[in-house]
């Protein structure tokens, strides 16, 4: 078998050429048994994700190799080999199994330890094993991929701190309320960060979102993602008494939230403690609100400090991750050897058992004939041990012949066998030339 990893990823490749060749998941299943008829393997599956698509194959000890794989892929999206060629990456054997370990961790991700991407792998996995495209080969290299990242996720810290600017902001409010079922959000503005804000947030437990946005339709397209509330900035001072969380995050050149709106809510709220976190440049809002009581205010800068400092961590993390892998590519060699032995063996077992049946049915027709069992039993052991003799024998001969003491010295280990210096008389010999006493 020969593992193989190829594709491109957000390193090699422009956002352009990742949108040309990648799969949707409605067209996965139709495009793995693509490729298993164009390319002739068994063994594929497909990961795509927006910063990657790679193609992890078996080819089975056949003539297929990396490049079948990308003029199919080439062909299969109509985009030009050439191109593809250019920013495409290969690996073979171990160091494709390393090349996955790497990716399901995180290692290889444009966030160093983000989470996705191991849930985005196993779903590859899946997706491929419902397709038929999934042999021996990729199950073991799979198995083996989700085992060394799970050791990585249990046994570093590369994931555990936030490394983005939403993720950041919402791990700060749960360092505030433990507990974010009970709470409510407002956010402010209708944009992508508040968007990734609003998906950690829910993912966290937290059920009532308010979002308010100077256009009413892009903030209820967004409020209805999540079973959330849509409201116009100029309506926060009605609603702003609701909100535990505040994260706003807009485009306006003046502040959208100021002093005295917080302090109004402060009473309605009896003074109920609010968490803000003003991720916006310029600042949405009134740096004066931070000087309240009872308003923990967090501006981007400050997230920028935890996630520098996360950042670094996870650096360290990568470099005990790094080691983790190593020792999960060492184990993954040392199977596929394991496996070459079990075929070594019954192929060898198959030979003999030929054998076997071969001088036993003589042996029956002999004494069948009426000839001394004790002779045939002996003339049956004879034969066994000359013809099992014969093969390995030719073998030692042509290899004394040719120099080549390493099969000698493999055979020796092998029937663990002690012949002693060669070039010293066997024991209870004597020297000819000696005199005797």
């Amino acid at each position: 078998m020969t593992l193989i990893a190829l594709g491109i990823n957000h390193n090699t490749a422009s956002v352009e050429v990742r949108e040309a060749v990648a799969f949707s998941p409605e067209q996965m299943t139709a495009a793995l048994r693509a490729a298993v008829a164009a390319v002739g393997i068994k063994e594929v599956a497909i990961l795509s994700t927006c910063n990657r698509t790679e193609v992890y194959a078996d080819t089975g000890g056949g003539d297929v190799g990396h490049a079948e794989l990308l003029q199919w892929m080439a062909e299969y999206h109509n985009t030009g080999y050439s191109a593809l060629e250019a920013c495409h990456y290969a690996h073979e054997g171990v160091e494709a199994a390393r090349h996955m370990m790497k990716v399901a961790s995180g290692l290889d991700s444009l966030v160093l330890g983000e989470p996705q991407i191991l849930g985005q792998m196993k779903s590859a996995y899946a997706t491929a094993n419902d397709a038929g495209s999934l042999g021996s080969g990729l199950h073991s290299a799979f198995h083996k991929v989700f085992s060394v990242a799970k050791r990585v996720r249990s046994e570093t810290a590369i994931g555990e701190n936030p490394v983005s600017v939403a993720y950041a902001a919402v791990s700060l409010a749960q360092q505030i309320f433990s507990d974010l079922k009970n709470d409510t959000a407002l956010l402010i503005g209708a944009g992508e960060t508040i968007e990734l804000v609003a998906r950690h947030l829910v993912e966290q437990g937290l059920k009532h979102i308010i979002v308010a946005n100077r256009t009413l339709t892009n903030a209820s397209k967004l409020a209805q993602q999540f079973n959330g509330e849509a409201i116009l900035l100029t309506d926060i001072p009605d609603h702003l008494h609701k909100a535990d969380i505040v994260i706003s995050s807009t485009a306006s050149p003046l502040p959208v939230l100021g002093k005295g709106t917080v302090e109004s809510a402060l009473k309605k709220r009896r003074h109920k403690p609010i968490f803000m976190v003003d991720i916006a440049v310029p600042r949405d809002i009134e740096s004066q609100v931070g000087d309240l009581a009872d308003v923990y205010l967090y501006t981007v800068d400050d997230l920028k400090e935890v996630i520098d400092e996360n950042m670094r961590s996870r650096e360290q993390a990568a470099q005990i991750a790094a080691e983790i892998i190593d020792e999960g590519v060492i184990r993954y060699q040392q199977e596929l050897n394991s496996l070459d032995a079990v075929a070594t063996v019954k192929a060898y077992r198959s030979v003999v058992d030929e054998l076997r049946e071969a001088e036993l049915a003589k042996a029956i027709k002999t004494l069948q004939a009426g000839s001394d069992p004790a002779d045939v039993l002996n003339q049956l052991a004879r034969n066994l041990c000359n013809k099992l003799m014969h093969t390995p024998t030719a073998q030692l001969r042509k290899a004394s012949a040719d120099g080549d003491f390493d099969v000698i010295n493999t055979f020796q280990t092998l029937f663990d066998l002690d012949v002693g210096d060669p070039n010293k008389p066997a024991q209870g010999s004597e020297d000819q030339n000696s005199e005797t006493p």
